[in-house]
């Protein structure tokens, strides 16, 4: 079962959290611009070849058309929202098990451990929308051939222009439908992992670096294979024209599984299973070093 709970810092877990989510979106993000491009791409007419074969194709014409500054088109939005939503995420794990702890030496089932992961979803969706929207609105653009944002920040300013806030949070239903439940099995699977790999004579925290890169990357394997038809429909709804689905997410479904059917729900499922061992793996050492480091630092904090 689950190493005994400890105290929760808010502060390690904003610098440690925030650490981890840059290590994985700079390891992640290029086979992510894949996954949106992959997934946005129009249906291609009778007789034409589509836009990209696959995963491979698409990354070896963004790669000569764009260059490697391609790969990182809209990585400005996550980064900036990695500090807050990973220590939020991290953070709102830590609660949520404790909140199920009625000592603090209480050892938590996995069960109990994939629901406090859920309550980490809930709380980085008001973080994770609006980069979401911006991030995909900018790795489509390129590939579109028309230059509507020159940026994040200018990208951030017409959707407020054009919508207020609500077209700047466009998305949150199908973010929380991606996050909440993937979360659940991105934590509780890292976890088990963890606890599967650490020899009987000594303590999960003692857990070799290889052991946690292979821990946070299967992790980062199952909480895909959970979010990738949610995912499909996010990215697909957020990069829409405004009022194509006025019904939201149930439009968005309909119109993929009558046009393209039920294998369009994983598009981009290549991109996203290659990028998600690496990026989790990264994320999860990153944090579990610049704990280590903020324990011996700051001990006392």
């Amino acid at each position: 079962m689950a190493d005994r709970a400890k105290p929760i810092s808010p502060l390690k877990n904003l610098l440690a959290g925030g650490f981890g989510g840059m290590c994985l979106v700079f390891v992640g993000h290029p086979l992510d611009t894949v996954k949106v491009r992959l997934q946005t791409q129009p249906p291609s007419l009778p007789g034409q070849p589509p836009m990209y074969s696959g995963t491979f194709d698409c990354f070896r014409k963004t790669l000569m058309r764009e260059g490697i500054t391609g790969l990182y088109r809209g990585m400005a939005a996550p980064i900036i929202g990695v500090t807050p939503m990973f220590a939020v995420c991290f953070f709102g794990f830590g609660l949520g098990k404790k909140l199920q702890q009625k000592h603090p030496e209480d050892v938590l089932s996995y069960p109990q451990l994939f629901a406090a992961g859920m309550l980490s979803g809930v709380f980085t969706t008001g973080i994770m929308t609006p980069g979401e929207r911006i991030k995909c609105l900018l790795q489509i653009q390129a590939s579109s051939g028309e230059t509507k944002y020159t940026g994040a920040l200018d990208c951030a300013k017409k959707l407020y222009k054009e919508a207020g806030i609500r077209g700047i949070y466009k998305g949150t239903v199908l973010t929380l439908m991606r996050d909440v439940p993937a979360s659940g099995m991105y934590f509780m699977t890292y976890e088990w992992l963890k606890n599967i790999f650490t020899p009987e004579e000594k303590s999960v925290n003692e857990l070799s670096v290889p052991r946690i890169l292979v821990s946070g990357g299967i992790a980062g394997i199952f909480n895909w294979a959970v979010a990738i038809p949610p995912d499909v429909l996010k990215s697909r709804f957020q990069t829409a024209p405004p009022g194509k689905y006025p019904n939201g997410f149930r439009d968005v479904l309909r119109e993929l599984i009558q046009n393209e059917g039920i294998t369009s729900l994983y598009k981009g499922f290549n991109a996203v299973m290659i990028r998600a061992f690496p990026a989790n793996a990264a994320c999860f050492l990153g944090f579990e070093v610049a704990m280590k480091f903020l324990n011996w630092a700051m001990p006392n904090l």
